[in-house]
């Protein structure tokens, strides 16, 4: 038998420059809260460029980068001016997702089907750079195999509809939602993706997706930001490792 692969963690720290953003200041900064997720384990930064720079700034992505010693996973939507920045910072991974204005946060997965040509142009010039590109998506079959497709070698699923149930006690549409995802995640892997997952998870949803073999990477941000407040980053970051390093065993 195999040695169980260890799955990695990304953390996010998009919000960190939210609370900054709050009132205006230099404080609290992104780039310090990267550098303690760094000491504390974490495998890669998210950072979240967004067009109307409601957290994280340009400046941010520049400081981030030069900071740190593990990868930027640079999510990003499909836009000219983001592909710019992309293509000038050459992150080691770009995943793209939807974004609306008036959202508080990313709501779904992105509509590879709808916009399949565009987006197989879009992402070429960043491939031809170096950059490993993953498509933020929901846990759909055609999403999938319209992301195998147009060239992305990573699928993100959407864990957020999952997390929205458990939390409502929809315990059977969870249920049906969390199989949805072992499913999924099956089927991306079978077809030469790799397979990461995030949005919405906790300590509470964590263990049945890092339970999944096929996901080798979880993005998690939110909630460890939020519990930050309580604990402290390093504590909160070595509590989700420990929970998803126990459920590969």
């Amino acid at each position: 038998m195999g040695s169980i692969k260890k799955l990695r963690l990304g953390v996010n720290i998009d919000h960190v420059a939210t609370v900054r953003n709050a009132r205006g200041s230099a404080y609290p900064d992104p780039v310090r809260a990267a550098l303690i997720a760094q000491e504390a384990g974490a495998d890669g930064i998210t950072a979240h460029l967004r067009e109307d720079r409601r957290h994280i700034v340009d400046q941010d992505i520049t400081s981030i980068i030069k900071a740190i010693d593990i990868p930027l996973n640079f999510e990003m939507a499909a836009t000219d001016e983001m592909k710019k920045i992309a293509l000038a910072h050459e992150p080691h991974a770009v995943c793209i997702v939807p974004e609306k204005r008036e959202e508080r946060t990313t709501e779904g997965g992105l509509d590879v089907v709808k916009d399949e040509n565009k987006l197989a142009h879009f992402i070429t010039p960043l491939r031809e750079k170096g950059c490993r590109i993953s498509i933020f998506i929901a846990a759909d079959d055609k999403q999938i195999k319209a992301a195998r497709r147009i060239g992305a070698q990573v699928v993100e699923l959407h864990t957020g509809a999952y997390c929205d149930l458990h939390y409502d006690k929809r315990f059977e549409e969870r249920d049906a939602e969390l199989s949805r995802l072992k499913d999924m995640a099956s089927l991306a892997h079978s077809l030469g993706l790799e397979v990461h997952a995030g949005h919405g998870l906790t300590y509470e949803t964590v263990v049945p997706i890092a339970e999944l073999p096929e996901v080798v990477e979880l993005n998690i941000g939110h909630f460890l930001i939020g519990e930050s407040m309580f604990t402290g980053l390093k504590d909160a970051i070595f509590k989700m490792r420990e929970l998803m390093d126990k459920a590969r065993l």
